[in-house]
Order: structure tokens, then sequence, then C-alpha cells
């Protein structure tokens, strides 16, 4: 088949971003049509179709259009992240809201921490570090639950591996590298001791009945994610937030996102640059 560029029609826009929105909660506004259309334009070549009508109908019925939708899906997403990303607002994590919860949890010694949408895990696996280097040899008498969930299944087999390239360590101080990493063949291979701190699943932030599976948690990350959202995918994923955050939880967002104009009792922690929130205790 050539490699002609298969153009997609604005009614074919509003079916196609319909369907995704409704999958997944990602909503395309109208000047990303030409995302759509130059991303999934080999696809529909590789899969002998001549137009996006063909491809919408075979996304929504059929046997195959929930392996369809992750090939889609990991086509038209850019997982943009890397280890200690942000690092400003880690340090408010590690120097200020970890040991709080340490100190009030030492009597279960136990802690739970989600990492919502974790692409392909260098924030889950950053969040480990900082936990294991502060428990130190304390870890051993702590129960440390860590979550990374994505919608992706590509990232998170990749996550799941552990194995790095240069990029992906680019913010990462070089005594850390050295104390959690090995290099070889030109990738870092993230140590065993960290490695074995976290769990991966496969998570759509639209399924709040799934999210009630996983009980209560201490601190939830989900940054840079609701910035692809609409106001109404907003709410649902901060209201399931709030159900899953312990009383006296956290929950960290990206430093381009914002709570404003939500219905929610999540208020900002007096932190600078942390972008952190926790519940509001009504008496």
């Amino acid at each position: 088949m050539t490699s002609t560029k298969v153009a997609m029609s604005a009614a074919q826009f509003d079916r196609l971003r319909k369907i995704i929105y409704e999958r997944s909660g990602i909503h395309f506004q109208d000047a990303k049509k030409y995302v759509l259309e130059s991303r999934l334009g080999h696809r529909l070549q590789e899969l002998n179709m001549e137009d996006f009508d063909q491809y919408c109908a075979f996304l929504s019925i059929g046997p195959y259009k929930d392996d369809e939708f992750q090939e889609m899906f990991n086509r038209i997403t850019i997982n943009e992240t890397s280890f200690f990303r942000n690092e400003p607002q880690l340090d408010v994590f590690e120097s200020q809201v970890l040991p709080d919860l340490l100190k009030a949890r030492q009597h279960i010694k136990r802690l739970r921490i989600w990492s919502a949408a974790c692409s392909s895990g260098e924030e889950p696996y950053t969040i480990a570090i900082l936990v294991h280097r502060t428990l130190g040899v304390r870890l051993a008498d702590w129960h440390v639950e860590i979550l990374g969930t994505d919608i992706s299944e590509r990232t998170l087999e990749i996550a799941q591996n552990g194995k790095f390239t240069n990029y992906a360590v680019r913010n990462t101080n070089p005594l850390v590298l050295k104390r959690y990493f090995k290099q070889a063949g030109g990738f870092y291979q993230l140590s065993d001791d960290v490695r074995q701190m976290v769990a991966f699943e496969l998570h759509n932030l639209k399924d709040t009945l799934k999210a009630r599976r996983h009980g209560i948690w201490d601190v939830i990350f989900c940054r840079n994610v609701m910035i692809y959202f609409d106001d109404a995918m907003k709410q649902t994923c901060v209201s399931m937030f709030e159900n899953q955050l312990a009383k006296d939880g956290c929950m960290f967002i990206g430093h381009s996102e914002t709570l404003r104009g939500l219905k929610t009792s999540f208020a900002p922690m007096p932190y600078p640059q942390g972008f952190c929130y926790n519940k509001v205790q009504v008496s």
C-alpha cells in the first residue's frame, strides 16, 4: 500500500475524539485535529483501511477493539517524564509531607502511595527512592505500598522492566545514580531494592469503581495529566482522589494544573513549589 496521507474530515475527527473521550477522558480540542490525523495515518495504512470511518468502526465493534484502542492510545499520547521531575515539588514531599506522615503512621508502620497516570514508571520509582533513603534501615519494619497506574500497557511494560535511557535519568543526581542504578549497555537498570517497592497496574482514571477497590491512600500523585481533561473529567478525577485519600493525606498535582472552579474539599498546603493539597476537615 502506498504512503499517501489519509485525510480526516471534520465529521471523522468529531467521531474519533468522542471515542477517545468516552474511553479515556482525554479531550482533543479542535486545534489538535492534525495530531490525530498525522499520528494515525500510518496506522490506517498498516490496517489497509481507506479512511477514518473504517477506523472508527474498528475501534467501536469487533473482537479487537480493546487491543486497537491500546495501540491507538500509544500513538496519540506523548509520555514526557523523567526521574526527579520538578525536583522542588519532590523536595516538599521528602522534607515536609513524608516525615509528617511517617510520624502519624509510626504506630501501624504502614504507608500507601498512589502514582496515578505514571507513564513508564519514573515517578513512582522516584517516590520509592525518596522513601527508601528517608527510612533507611527502618524500611524493614515498615509496610510500604507504592502503586503506579496508567492507561497504556506499553508504558507499564517499560516500567516493570526497570531499564531506562540516559534521557530518563537526565535530572538525577550522580550520587543517586550510583546508589540506585547500574549502567549497562547504554541503559540504567534500577536496583531491585527500589523495583520491589513498586507495583504496577493498568487503570483508566474514568474507572472510579476500580479505584475504590484499592482502598485509602496516604499520598496521591497525579501530575501533568489533568491538563488533557475537560472540566467534567477533572471533576471526576478530583472527586475520586478525594474519596480515596486519607483524612490527613496529601495530593500532588502538576505545576501547570489547578483545582480552581472544581467542587472539592481540597485546599492548598502552605508549601511554596509544593502544588499539594489536603482535605479541609469539617468539625
